[in-house]
């Protein structure tokens, strides 16, 4: 790999990582830059995930203070992500490039719709109600399909997990933040295990784009003094949308 590819690996982590920090939704930034690097799309999804994991371990440390009390459905809710996003990540491995090159552009599409529908996907599925009762075996339901995603392709889940715990859950929003960025991590964290196991990592692509990330992350609330989340919000959606037309006309014409 070229030193120009690695710079732009690099760009790509840093603008990656500011934003996750500030409004989310890298992967629709660093995915695209490695398919232009010329990785295939597993190996591109696959290492975009790797260079991420800052990011992710950032955001549980911040919030560590607000999780849940750590009973029985605490643990079980972590170790069942950690089991569907390990199976997500075996869906990846034996997916063909050719399968996963089909499955992209809804794959990015599907994410770009529910990160713009984010702020409002909670109260549409509730139909207004205010029902804060927790219900544990329902949330852990509905994890099982969402690390399973985490693993297999994870742009997104984020939004989904948050509308998830308003749903079945009587934690505040902090909580509700804590518990989704450590099971967004932990579910992340196991599909890398697997991915660098079954060797879909391109190392020459991961560092560069790895170090961009950890320095985005660090700068990117220092972007809250000249763009609003909103802005940044809106930047995404756009780039999430001009990617899932580029790769429908790219891999479906």
């Amino acid at each position: 790999m070229t030193t120009d590819l690695q710079l732009l690996l690099g760009l790509a982590g840093f603008a990656g990582g500011a934003v996750n920090a500030v409004a989310g939704g890298a992967t629709f930034i660093t995915f695209p830059a490695m398919i232009a690097a010329g990785l295939p799309p597993t190996i591109a999804n696959a290492t975009s995930s790797l260079a991420l994991t800052p990011g992710h371990l950032f955001g549980v440390l911040a919030d560590r203070q607000k999780l849940p009390e750590k009973t029985a459905p605490f643990w079980i809710s972590v170790f069942t992500v950690i089991f569907a996003a390990g199976f997500g990540a075996f869906l990846l491995f034996v997916t063909t490039e050719r399968q996963f090159e089909v499955i992209v552009p809804a794959l990015i599409g599907i994410a770009t719709v529910i990160f713009a529908l984010g702020p409002n996907l909670k109260s549409w599925l509730s139909g207004g109600a205010e029902d804060r009762s927790d219900r544990p075996f329902a949330r852990l339901v509905w994890l099982l399909p969402c690390g399973t995603y985490v693993g297999y392709f994870g742009a997104g889940a984020g939004v989904v997990m948050m509308a998830l715990f308003s749903l079945t859950s009587d934690w505040s929003i902090r909580t509700s933040n804590a518990m989704k960025n450590l099971l967004g991590a932990v579910g992340n964290w196991c599909a890398i295990v697997i991915f660098i196991w079954s060797d879909m990592i391109d190392w020459y692509a991961a560092w560069p784009m790895l170090a961009g990330a950890v320095a985005g992350g660090l700068a990117g609330g220092r972007l809250l003094h000249f763009l609003p989340p909103g802005v940044l919000r809106s930047i995404v959606i756009v780039t999430g949308t001009f990617v899932t037309i580029l790769y429908a006309w790219k891999y479906w014409l």
